[in-house]
């Protein structure tokens, strides 16, 4: 039997463990934290990387000064720094009007990466060096591991808003990222395949290409022509997965790629 004292004594310890477990809320509220619940997940479900299309200390003023921020900051300096310049749990603005797999507005869900870099410059585009692109790559695996992050939602600015955006370019190394298991890449031996096949047997209806391209995530009409807003799309497609040529014409090793992505 468990005399009176020491039923005390559990219970008093029992009540330290919930007040251990519970917070102060509005007002003095108690807020006991000791249940939580197993149907969760992390808010951010994508990772937008950009050009600064600025250098280091013009960008820090616009992402720390101005209507625009991000969650980070990768610099070209050798070796680069890393700034976070918001919370991972609180919202940046680098996104603006954008879509991605039917989700729009994709700051309130999304981390975004800034990465020191001019674009376009003269007839071509700035390169990344690659310690820069060792250190994008190291903090996105950070990001996707704590997040559950997917693949295919690791995404440039110009996949999620065609046309207005067109960074980061067709310079910056997609494959490259794959290789190391960030983000999507497709088959290439079957693209090669499929290549071949639609060169010799032709495109599928544009339609079909429209559907295919919202199957990729892509937010495109469903007009059943090559439109303008269509070309748009293409040409942001081909900057991820085939910058050799981004005109937006959809040609047999474009849709080749698109049907063999990963």
């Amino acid at each position: 039997m468990i005399r009176r004292g020491a039923r005390m004594g559990v219970a008093a310890s029992a009540l330290a463990i919930l007040a251990a477990c519970a917070g102060t809320g509005p007002a003095g509220l108690k807020i006991d934290r000791s249940h939580q619940a197993v149907s969760q997940s992390s808010r951010a479900g994508f990772v937008v990387l950009h050009y600064t299309n600025a250098h280091t200390e013009r960008a820090l003023d616009i992402l720390t000064n101005r209507n625009v921020s991000s969650h980070y900051l990768v610099t070209d300096d050798d070796p680069p720094i890393v700034y976070q310049l918001v919370d991972e749990d609180r919202q940046a603005w680098h996104a603006g009007e954008s879509e991605w797999y039917g989700r729009t507005y994709l700051n309130a869900s999304s981390i975004g990466i800034e990465i020191v870099n001019a674009g376009p410059r003269g007839d071509g585009w700035e390169p990344y060096p690659d310690s820069q692109i060792d250190a994008v790559i190291a903090l996105v695996k950070d990001i996707v591991a704590r997040h559950q992050i997917q693949a295919r939602n690791v995404v440039g600015h110009s996949d999620i808003a065609p046309g207005r955006k067109q960074d980061p370019g067709p310079a910056f190394p997609w494959k490259r990222l794959a290789d190391a298991g960030v983000g999507r890449w497709y088959d290439e031996a079957k693209a090669q395949g499929l290549t071949e096949r639609y060169r010799r047997d032709g495109l599928p209806p544009m339609a079909l290409i429209q559907e295919k391209l919202r199957r990729a995530g892509y937010a495109v009409p469903d007009t059943g022509t090559l439109d303008a807003a269509t070309r748009k799309v293409i040409r942001s497609f081909q900057m991820h997965y085939r910058p050799a040529r981004y005109d937006g014409e959809p040609d047999a090793e474009t849709v080749a790629i698109l049907d063999a992505l990963r």
